[in-house]
């Protein structure tokens, strides 16, 4: 017996340890060594492709140290540790002490590390009477210091933005110039952009920096039955007018949120768009419809509304209505809708339409339409393949199809009698072989019509012969500012590249220099002809962002950064406008935009822009007609869901279907690093920025699609718009944190933040009603960006008697 007890003292330490501390550490060496085999074997794969060799010597190493451990040989641990500090030395030469991207390198390996330190780790690992060196701990420690350090610098030290352009010449906020002319009575918001310009200035002060934060509820509304609004409201007089994505139309008490009435327009469809409705005023009579509200429907059709009571005006077209699809070509019902907000110049309803992408070559006509605001009469049609022709087709014939459309809101000018239409790209979006000499005129600009004739004043094209789907999705916007200290009419044409152009809106000439670029051309598809040259606004700050590189792949693990970074070697990537092929091909920024029909708002006082845009890749591949046969790719019938931004689309008519996608890990996470959403202000008078932030949280956004409650600034998807006032507020929603922000306009910085009941993923208006001024906005969500949908209309004031 005393023989057996000293035999057993004489045992090493580590095989008297506890089972289940001997568990715990098979388990985690047992993890362990899956991470490394899948860094491994990914590593390999990443390095056969031309990429970093760090992760399969990394995977190899952490694979060795994790059979040494499940051994319970402390052996393991040193070699696990020597991997960890070896991985910081690289990560550091990698991408520097950027908090963002040294997390999915480092987080998980650290974590492990110190598991591997904790007490009942070690225990099994050292025998008796040896002593457990401190160099480990102390090293593990001071490492996972300065990971969180660099994490906590980058989600809350200051913004950075790697594109050079913002790193130079930026000056301060500009001193007013002479002020604009009157643009209206400041207490209304009688348009979609407030003006027919689209500024989204209003010159109301009476909430102000100083008051800001004491803003709160004063009213909330539900329009409607149908959760899903985006419209911009405008405010006429006391009453609010206001859509929702079911084609509901609603009017509302401007200072109480009392619904007054509601139209149904939706003829029995939902989960369409309507982004907003537009006003007239026929003359003073006062009597049936003298005040009107139009609006164009997903269904296709132009209505017109008495503005008091809500019902149809009898005068106009068939008993209120007008049939948009007259003259089209015959397609699947949905196919043709219109989603923005008519525009009104010179007594003309002038609308264009949205068609559905990628279904089959010859869909529905791009057609641009006037109608009389009275009688509802065509008062023209320009149809770009039949310019001569500003009639309606005659019987038997129609718009010529598959022209570009023109979906997003337009601007018009009272004074100059143009409207400015931003034009799509035809259908399908990817390849353009068949494409027509007009269509490649037209497509992917901003053309300028005579509001009277529909006759062209002048067209200035943003992408030649687009093969991205980079239609122009944003309302130009009108104001006249300063360029180099000269007032000028001025046009400010935002687009999904993030190139942003400024132009003469007499002549369509650039205020700004834009230079014709010569453009790759590898990698594209027997047939196709691309431009060899693409126009580039440099002497405005673009937002496209810097070019992408391996470092710059992100994911929250190492696994799913991997994954990433092999896509990117896969793909080919050439520049912003890298051709379609049948290989994969990146898409930077993505067909979602790095600015969206949000637009931007414009200070006409001090001449200054606010552009909210973001930073998020696409992938894409072509595929031949067969392999999309064999994946049941075919036109979408009637009402189908809409394939934007995301899924197969079967471009019948050419010998090429698609797959786009957004560029995400297999859990979700955004291939690309973060920030993905800044907040800027440009000088117009100079080019140059004044600041930008990031902006947005990571709230609500998590991988594997699972909420996040914690609300890290790492710069979210946006999609809507702001507004500035005259007191120098911003206010903006449009984050997918489902916010609504104050910012100091002259700074950049946060004043007032309040959660909204859904996604508010559209412009807030300011304007006073019953002596206040209020900020109202639609909080409706948006399945884009998967916020929660609804249908509140939230109006905010400060309280009864504050100033």
């Amino acid at each position: 017996m005393k023989a057996a007890q000293m035999e057993m003292n004489r045992r090493p330490a580590a095989t008297r340890a506890p089972i289940w501390m001997v568990v715990l550490l098979r388990l985690a060496a047992t993890a362990l060594g899956v991470l490394g085999l899948a860094m491994l074997v990914g590593g390999g794969e990443l390095a056969r492709f031309g990429g970093s060799a760090y992760y399969a010597f990394a995977g190899a190493a952490i694979t060795v140290s994790a059979v040494l451990v499940f051994l319970r040989r402390s052996s393991g641990l040193w070699l696990y540790w020597a991997v960890v500090g070896l991985s910081i030395i690289w990560a550091l030469w990698e991408v520097g002490f950027d908090g963002w991207l040294l997390l999915p390198r480092l987080l998980v390996l650290i974590v492990f590390g110190l598991w591997l330190l904790l007490p009942f780790s070690q225990a099994p690992l050292y025998a008796e009477g040896r002593s457990r060196s401190p160099l480990p701990i102390l090293l593990g420690g001071a490492l996972a210091a300065s990971l969180l350090g660099a994490g906590a610098h980058a989600a809350f030290g200051p913004a950075e933005n790697a594109d050079p352009r913002f790193q130079a010449g930026r000056g301060g906020f500009p001193t007013a110039s002479a002020a604009p002319a009157a643009a209206g009575d400041a207490a209304d918001w009688p348009s979609w952009g407030r003006d027919p310009g689209g500024s989204r200035y209003s010159p109301l002060g009476g909430i102000n920096a100083g008051n800001v934060k004491r803003l709160e509820v004063a009213w909330t509304a539900q329009i409607g039955s149908w959760p899903g609004m985006v419209a911009v409201p405008i405010k006429i007089g006391d009453t609010l007018y206001t859509c929702n994505n079911s084609n509901e139309v609603a009017a509302v008490d401007a200072a109480t949120g009392k619904l007054r009435w509601i139209h149904d327009a939706s003829s029995g469809q939902h989960d369409l768009t309507c982004r907003g409705v537009a006003y007239y005023r026929v003359g003073s009579s006062g009597g049936p419809c003298n005040e009107r509200i139009f609006t164009a429907t997903g269904t296709a059709q132009l209505v017109a509304l008495d503005a008091r009571t809500g019902r149809h005006c009898p005068g106009f077209g068939n008993a209120g209505v007008v049939n948009l699809r007259e003259g089209l070509s015959p397609a699947p019902l949905g196919y043709y809708r219109v989603t923005s907000a008519p525009t009104i110049v010179r007594g003309n309803v002038i609308l264009g339409g949205w068609v559905s992408d990628g279904q089959y070559w010859g869909e529905p006509s791009g057609v641009v339409r006037a109608f009389d605001a009275v009688t509802g009469r065509l008062s023209w049609a320009w149809d770009m393949g039949r310019p001569d022709r500003t009639g309606a087709p005659p019987a038997g014939e129609h718009y010529t199809p598959g022209t570009p459309n023109s979906w997003a809101p337009m601007s018009g000018d009272e004074k100059l009698g143009l409207v400015y239409l931003p034009t799509g790209n035809p259908t399908p979006d990817y390849f353009g072989a068949q494409r027509r000499p007009f269509d490649d005129k037209y497509s992917s600009s901003v053309v300028a019509l005579d509001a009277a004739t529909g006759r062209v004043r002048w067209s200035f094209q943003t992408v030649h012969h687009d093969l991205w789907d980079r239609d122009v999705a944003s309302q130009p916007t009108l104001v006249d500012v300063r360029v180099r200290g000269v007032l000028r009419q001025a046009l400010i044409q935002p687009t999904k590249q993030g190139d942003i152009y400024v132009l003469d809106r007499v002549t369509g000439k650039p205020l700004f220099p834009v230079t014709e670029t010569p453009m790759p051309s590898r990698g594209g598809v027997p047939g196709e002809r691309p431009a060899a040259t693409q126009p580039l606004s440099n002497a405005v700050p673009s937002f496209r962002g810097p070019r992408l590189r391996e470092a710059d792949m992100w994911g929250v693990t190492p696994l799913d950064q991997l994954y990433c970074r092999i896509e990117y070697r896969k793909a080919r990537y050439d520049s912003n406008y890298t051709l379609p092929g049948l290989t994969p091909s990146i898409i930077y920024p993505s067909a979602f935009g790095a600015l969206n029909w949000g637009s931007v708002s414009v200070d006409p006082i001090h001449g200054v822009m606010f552009v909210n845009s973001n930073r998020l890749a696409s992938y894409l591949r072509l595929m031949t007609r067969a392999e999309a046969k064999a994946r049941g790719l075919k036109p979408l019938g009637d009402w189908a869901s809409a394939i934007e931004v995301g899924g197969g689309v079967p471009q019948l008519g050419t010998p090429y279907g698609a797959a786009v996608k957004f560029w995400l890990s297999p859990i979700f996470a955004p291939c690309n690093a973060p920030p993905y959403g800044h907040l800027s202000a440009v000088d117009l008078n100079t080019g140059k920025l004044i600041w930008s932030e990031r902006f947005g949280t990571a709230k609500g956004s998590a991988p594997l699609g699972l909420p996040q409650p914690f609300p890290l600034p790492l710069g979210a998807l946006n999609h809507g718009g702001s507004v500035v006032t005259g007191s120098g507020l911003l206010f903006i929603a449009a984050s997918k944190d489902g916010y609504l922000r104050a910012y100091d306009s002259r700074t950049g910085k946060e004043l007032w933040r309040s959660p909204l009941p859904s996604g508010g993923q559209s412009t807030p208006i300011v304007y006073s009603a019953g002596g206040r001024e209020y900020v109202a906005i639609s909080a409706g969500g948006s399945p884009a960006l998967q916020t929660t949908p609804g249908m509140t209309l939230v109006a905010y004031a400060l309280p009864e008697g504050a100033r």
